[in-house]
């Protein structure tokens, strides 16, 4: 009878929060029960996930963890949790396309020109990033593109950071069309690519990374999990709940809306994918 909480590593307003709050909103209706979602940011996601996986296994408190998620054992070597041992696969829930936008006063229309301005430019490009996706993405295309010098600026969040993008502190991040779109229409903001390996549905006439780089690969996505310990039938019980709630024409169109692609799994399936991807993130 208690609410659940599910726990958003990053700020209010970022991919992450935004379909957590449509998911819980659906399942809460569905389960006649309270799902509160809470964020916490910092330390790129570390403080939420080490809440969780210091909670008790009761179901009563949920991660959304993210590709971040696998990505931070890479990045820190000091985690108070042990990413693949300290928190169970629950559901899959959504994946996100990634941009790459740049401001408009720069004369830079494409992923060539973005490279080619910086090295006749060394050091005087700064680029933002929100979170650890944000930063393999940068990292990984960088390195593709030779390590051209460029000043990496780390923020907490993305809304923070397309921000500082639109007022030209920073020039250029990968962001989620959630948090940066608006700028576009408004011509503060250029797209350059997507992360995708092909184009996007949603922006046809935006080319994928992979047409400059192609190997390039970074896919960003989130599902729900929680602390070792739990129960199979709770695992059980949220997965089909977190299932039966994306399947909703409901919720389906308020994620479309964000440009995300929603989808649910078995514990089984998410608990695969979740392997691979550390796995990927490790090497």
């Amino acid at each position: 009878s208690k609410p659940i909480n599910i726990i958003v590593p990053f700020p209010a307003g970022t991919a992450s929060d935004l379909v957590t709050r449509i998911l819980a909103g659906e399942m809460s209706q569905s389960m006649g029960q309270p799902i509160l979602v809470q964020n916490r940011p910092g330390a790129n996601g570390a403080i939420g996930a080490a809440a969780v996986a210091a909670s008790p296994p009761d179901g009563y408190n949920l991660l959304l963890a993210t590709a971040g998620t696998v990505a931070l054992p890479s990045l820190s070597k000091n985690l108070p949790y042990d990413t693949s041992k300290d928190l169970i696969p629950i559901s899959f829930v959504s994946r996100f396309v990634l941009f790459i936008y740049v401001n408009a006063d720069l004369p830079i229309k494409t992923i060539p020109e973005l490279i080619e301005y910086a090295r006749l430019n060394p050091g005087k490009l700064n680029y933002a990033t929100g979170n650890p996706v944000g930063i393999v993405a940068s990292a990984q295309m960088l390195g593709l593109a030779g390590n051209p010098n460029m000043v990496h600026v780390p923020y907490k969040g993305e809304p923070a950071a397309v921000i500082d993008l639109t007022s030209n502190r920073v020039q250029w991040m990968f962001a989620s069309p959630s948090s940066a779109d608006s700028f576009v229409k408004n011509g503060k903001l250029r797209l350059l690519a997507t992360n995708l390996p092909q184009r996007s549905p949603f922006a046809k006439d935006v080319p994928s990374i992979n047409e400059f780089y192609p190997t390039f690969s970074v896919t960003a996505w989130a599902g729900l999990m929680g602390p070792k310990g739990m129960s199979k039938d709770i695992v059980d019980r949220i997965s089909k709940e977190a299932t039966l709630a994306l399947q909703k024409p409901s919720t389906k169109e308020k994620i479309d809306r964000l440009q995300y692609v929603g989808s649910g799994s078995t514990p089984e399936e998410f608990a695969q994918f979740f392997k691979q991807q550390l796995d990927l993130y490790s090497r």
